[in-house]
């Protein structure tokens, strides 16, 4: 007999912690540069959407109606660039650490943001074309030229204000809702973990997959309900790792 699908999803912490030796996650911070050293305070600057970096028939939408923003969080940035520069990221482009892009996990792909520096004032209009961070309680991921912009890349990490603009699909509803769990460090771990649900709760929808930090598990949940995704993530713990919802379009 098979156990009911939600009872198998908050089941699944218990299981994994045990049996096999807890091992920390090795994933760096950003790295922090040394400070320079200034003469005189500057005004905020604002970095304006361009054909390069922004779909060109989004343009006249920001320009014309900058501050009436559709969603607006707070939150912790940080930035990403090598060993990601290069690979696929999520929206199926290549990412280019130099274009004025940004990751966030549950952001439609393709939204529009101004992502503004709590403490210096500085802003930039980014593109959402990536998934994470998958780091603690960071919000955001900057590619390296939007983390110049608006001063996170020589902190590593600062407070900002993301306001979205522009997206292509509803931001609240809707959506392809998974729960990512990871970056595991070996392959072996991932491969039991997968064998043993499968064996056990015969689940329908659980990926494997390796990313430059790791190895990672995705489960999808039924109908992709948001609320099931949310309710999964904030019980579910792994020693190795975190586990974050995500959403995939």
């Amino acid at each position: 007999m098979r156990m009911p699908r939600l009872l198998f999803l908050f089941v699944l912490a218990p299981i994994w912690g045990c049996g096999r030796n807890q091992t920390a996650v090795k994933v760096p911070p950003p790295p922090g540069l040394p400070p320079q050293q200034t003469t005189a305070a500057t005004p905020p600057r604002v970095i304006e959407p361009s054909t390069e970096t922004i779909s060109a028939n989004l343009i006249p939408t920001i320009l014309s109606n900058p501050q009436k923003p559709l969603f607006t969080q707070l939150g912790l940035a940080s930035w990403y660039g090598a060993p990601y520069h290069n690979r696929r990221a999520s929206n199926g482009e290549v990412y280019d650490m130099n274009q004025m892009t940004a990751a966030h996990r549950t952001l439609p792909l393709n939204t529009v943001a101004r992502v503004t520096n709590v403490k210096t004032g500085n802003s930039a209009i980014v593109r959402i074309t990536d998934r994470g961070p998958f780091i603690g309680e960071r919000m955001l991921d900057l590619s390296v030229a939007a983390a110049k912009a608006v001063d996170v890349w020589q902190p590593g990490t600062a407070w900002i204000k993301l306001d979205v603009l522009e997206s292509p699909l509803p931001v609240d509803t809707g959506g392809k809702w998974a729960v990512q769990i990871g970056a595991f460090d070996t392959h072996e771990t991932v491969v039991q973990m997968k064998q043993t649900l499968i064996e056990r709760y015969h689940p329908e929808r659980v990926l494997e997959f390796t990313g430059p930090t790791g190895e990672w598990v995705r489960v999808r949940v039924d109908n992709d309900d948001r609320a099931l995704a949310e309710q999964i993530s904030r019980s579910m713990t792994t020693p190795e790792g975190g586990v974050f919802l995500v959403r995939l379009d």
